[in-house]
């Protein structure tokens, strides 16, 4: 049974109450009409409708209901599924039941409402629309046509469809859905039909009632065995490019992946951090290599490079450069215009691919919102890190973690933008930053107090941090918070 199902056979029981008349969301046929053009107009109809609507075959004029012959079924589907997606701008999508009513088989089709409006006859101006009114289609007026442009929305990029239209079994042939299931701890569903209703719940295929699934956006980034399948993403393959030295002249080893983002995230981080430099530490005991990158901080700026990407720029995909002393990872796509690169770290992340960030942080492949990279500062501190660098353009993002230095190493800038991190991580800690607590994070000793009290104070100068209490005139027992704090 539909998920609708339930509601159509009340609105049908509705409309057959004397005196039988037919609804707006409802309207009843005796079997398909070789009117094409009037057809078309129901589809543009329902679908410009709040909540879409149905057209019900099997009830006559009178509203008694006869029954639909079972040759008349397959016809009816097809005929109305062309209809939707040759015959209107933007196509309608459909979905069909036979249900059992007063003893008589019917044939139900639910015509969607659809996100984009108004809905109108394919080659035409949108002037061409038609709307439900007291129980019929009418053309829409000027009106109806601006309220139908108010309502409008403009779907997500991860909704649109990725694929031709595919067999079940391309599908499966196609994506892999077994490692996202995985993550989500969610069992693997025991039937074909459970499987692909998982599919359609993850937005990650389209159902066609004919017959047949595109996949979406979401699904083949998301789950692609190979994005060399869906011809328009292969150039959003993460591409990993290890140098020697510190500039680009010469070149390693280059890697791309060929599958999608969700299903091969762990392999690529494993990749890649066994392309970075390694340092000795001794766990329980024991000397274990690690790398010189917190694993965290590397997660979450890969997977945030991934996710908040422009899909809309053609020819460029993410990027991860592996230098002697700092690893890039840029994507395609500026900053956010609302976004502001000092106050990147702990303010609530906006994003151009809302359901590809949602489905990352349930897949738990990045942190909740707004808590990646703080974990990332901090792990960053840990490692004695410098501070970490975001760049922007008018066509790219670029965030820079630069191996362990000392002090002395740092140049100005970096002590600086350490020692205003510091004070953001501290913020958004509950704590403030003191002399204390910045002479940690850059593992200097107490002889060295006066050096980081002309950083703070030089910090202050230039306006990104400010005294937690401008009355408190001690220096040494001095609080510091970052300057929107």
């Amino acid at each position: 049974m539909k998920t609708w199902s339930a509601k159509v056979l009340e609105l049908l029981h509705a409309s057959l109450k004397p005196p039988r008349h037919e609804l707006n969301e409802l309207d009843w046929k005796t079997e398909i009409s070789q009117d094409k053009e009037r057809l078309t107009e129901h589809l543009s109809a329902f679908a410009n409708y709040p909540g879409g609507g149905f057209l019900v075959f099997g009830v006559n004029r009178a509203g008694n209901p006869v029954g639909i012959a079972e040759e008349q079924v397959s016809t009816t589907i097809n005929q109305l599924a062309s209809l939707g997606r040759d015959a209107l701008e933007p196509p309608v999508l459909l979905d069909n039941a036979i249900e059992t009513y007063d003893s008589k088989r019917l044939l139900f089709i639910h015509i969607k409402e659809s996100t984009v409006k108004p809905v109108h006859r394919r080659g035409k101006s949108i002037e061409h629309a038609f709307v439900r009114s007291g129980g019929t289609t009418r053309k829409a007026s000027r009106q109806d046509i601006g309220n139908l442009m108010l309502q409008s929305r403009t779907p997500h990029w991860e909704e649109l469809r990725a694929s031709v239209l595919l067999s079940d079994e391309e599908v499966v042939a196609r994506l892999d859905a077994g490692p996202i299931l995985e993550m989500l701890e969610h069992p693997v569903p025991g039937d074909h039909e459970s499987m692909f209703r998982w599919l359609v719940d993850e937005k990650f295929i389209i159902r066609e009632p004919a017959g047949g699934c595109f996949v979406t956006n979401l699904g083949a980034i998301a789950a692609a065995k190979k994005l060399a399948d869906f011809g328009d993403l292969v150039r959003k393959a993460i591409r990993v490019i290890v140098y020697d030295g510190v500039n680009k002249v010469q070149t390693k080893q280059e890697i791309e992946g060929h599958k999608g983002y969700a299903i091969g995230f762990s392999g690529l981080l494993r990749s890649i951090i066994s392309f970075l430099p390694q340092s000795e530490v001794i766990e329980n005991a024991l000397r274990q290599k690690r790398s010189v990158y917190p694993e965290i901080a590397l997660r979450e700026i890969i997977a945030n490079a991934l996710i908040h990407q422009d899909f809309s720029i053609t020819g460029a995909g993410p990027l991860v450069e592996i230098f002697d002393d700092r690893i890039e990872i840029s994507n395609p796509g500026g900053l956010l215009p609302s976004k502001q690169l000092d106050r990147l770290i702990g303010t609530q992340p906006e994003s151009r691919n809302e359901y590809l960030a949602s489905a990352f942080r349930r897949y738990k492949i990045c942190e909740e919102r707004g808590s990646g990279l703080l974990k990332a500062g901090v792990a960053a501190e840990l490692y004695g890190l410098p501070p970490i660098q975001f760049d922007t353009g008018a066509n790219y993002f670029r965030v820079t973690l630069y191996c362990p230095r000392t002090f002395a190493e740092m140049s100005h800038k970096e002590r600086l933008d350490a020692c205003y991190q510091h004070a953001v991580l501290k913020h958004f800690s509950g704590n403030a930053m003191t002399n204390t607590t910045l002479r940690e994070r850059l593992k200097m000793p107490e002889k060295q107090r006066s050096m980081v009290s002309e950083i703070i104070q030089e910090a202050i100068k230039q306006g990104r941090i400010k005294p937690a209490d401008p009355d408190n005139t001690s220096r040494k027992f001095a609080e510091y918070v970052p300057y929107w704090a």
